[in-house]
């Protein structure tokens, strides 16, 4: 067939062929592919590889890569990279991803640090010590013997763990503040030893003491003020501690008007939240508004009460088991086994450690002290984060 006549020809079927539905198409190539020799089956076979093998992850720009690669999850991710050199060089290139699939672990995520292999390694890291939580491997426990009588009550700061009653102090204000049976909260000099204010108002025994800077502003304080909380079986005060010492409650918070749910001694301020645990679960303040903003509602509440709680993960335990809550879907992440331990009813033979991994991990701060608490022979039982590796 002449030239002229074959793209006359060739035109003719194209139109034709636009104009058949998929399985008439489909029909259409099976009956030209049986009808094809050798040498169009081989020009067939290197057309379609060229067609349908085309690397996109190569060809595309990376921002378009990247976008891409945002979908897939972490696990899908590694596996690609073990595609070839190129895909492993786009993929451990790709920061964002690294990061978000990080942030999904409850890592917390340092924007300065554009290293996208860092971030890699970080999730590595992290899913390694999520997975050893899950399976009651991310711990250790270890024994402190010494005391020849009962600890009442264990105190953590500063990397050092002590043996002292429940209360708390402020170096700048040169001030300590205590709760008592006997109703009371009192505020001493810390320097002088001496009394300077007996606050009342509570009904029970003053079971928590906290003195906290407020990092928010409401109608009552601003950031910056010096706070006291107190708290009994029923009900948290907030008092302002300026300068003056003396001080009237800001505000009582309490979760039942007829004091039929308890409070535990498990309270938390961190300058922006109040946190308690109670009979019917975890409460949540917003200290701007003392609204209440959350109620987590635990399996069992009269015995699984919280340790600490912070802005990923939350520390509860039980008679038997120390627990790692995600917070943000309120789920056990893992729990670590606990001996027979002295458990005081005001709260205060068992603590927390280090806790700033609770508001994330960062690959840096799963190590040193995790839980500790007294036992019946004397010693103070320890639970330690195990090296991760």
């Amino acid at each position: 067939m002449e030239r002229t006549d074959f793209q006359r020809w060739l035109e003719s079927v194209s139109t034709t062929f636009l104009t058949l539905n998929d399985q008439q198409r489909n029909q259409s190539l099976d009956h030209i592919i049986s009808l094809s020799g050798a040498a169009q089956l081989r020009h067939l076979s290197n057309g379609l590889e060229a067609l349908l093998k085309r690397d996109f992850l190569r060809l595309l720009p990376l921002e378009l890569a990247f976008y891409l690669l945002r979908w897939l999850d972490p696990q899908t991710l590694l596996c690609c990279c073990l595609v070839s050199k190129q895909w492993n060089k786009v993929i451990n290139s790709c920061t964002e991803v690294w990061q978000n699939v990080c942030r999904e672990l409850g890592w917390r995520i340092d924007e300065s640090i554009q290293d996208a292999s860092h971030w890699k390694g970080v999730y590595l890291k992290a899913k390694l010590r999520m997975v050893q939580l899950k399976d009651q491997k991310a711990f250790e426990t270890s024994s402190l013997i010494g005391h020849s009588a009962r600890v009442y009550a264990l105190y953590y700061k500063d990397g050092l763990l002590c043996t002292v009653f429940s209360v708390d102090y402020n170096d700048e204000m040169d001030v300590l503040v205590s709760g008592s049976a006997d109703f009371t909260v009192k505020v001493w000099a810390l320097a002088a030893g001496a009394c300077l204010n007996t606050l009342t108002g509570h009904t029970e025994w003053v079971t928590k003491v906290i003195l906290q800077k407020s990092e928010v502003e409401s109608v009552v304080h601003s950031p910056g003020d010096y706070i006291l909380l107190s708290a009994d079986k029923y009900e948290i005060k907030i008092w302002p501690l300026g300068k003056e010492i003396n001080c009237k409650c800001l505000k009582t918070l309490s979760v039942s008007e007829n004091r039929s749910i308890s409070l535990q001694p498990r309270l938390q301020f961190d300058g922006r939240h109040i946190v308690c645990s109670s009979d019917i679960g975890v409460y949540q303040w917003d200290f701007a508004s003392f609204e209440i903003l959350r109620v987590i509602k635990v399996q069992d509440p009269a015995n699984l009460s919280l340790l600490s709680f912070g802005e990923v993960f939350a520390l509860l335990f039980d008679n038997h088991f120390l627990y790692v809550m995600d917070l943000r879907t309120e789920s056990i992440s893992g729990r670590w086994p606990l001996p027979p331990y002295r458990k005081s009813k005001r709260g205060s033979s068992f603590l927390a450690g280090v806790t700033s991994w609770l508001n994330g991990l960062d690959g840096d701060n799963d190590s040193g002290l995790v839980f500790a608490t007294s036992m019946p022979d004397h010693s103070i039982h320890l639970v330690l984060w195990k090296e991760n590796g």
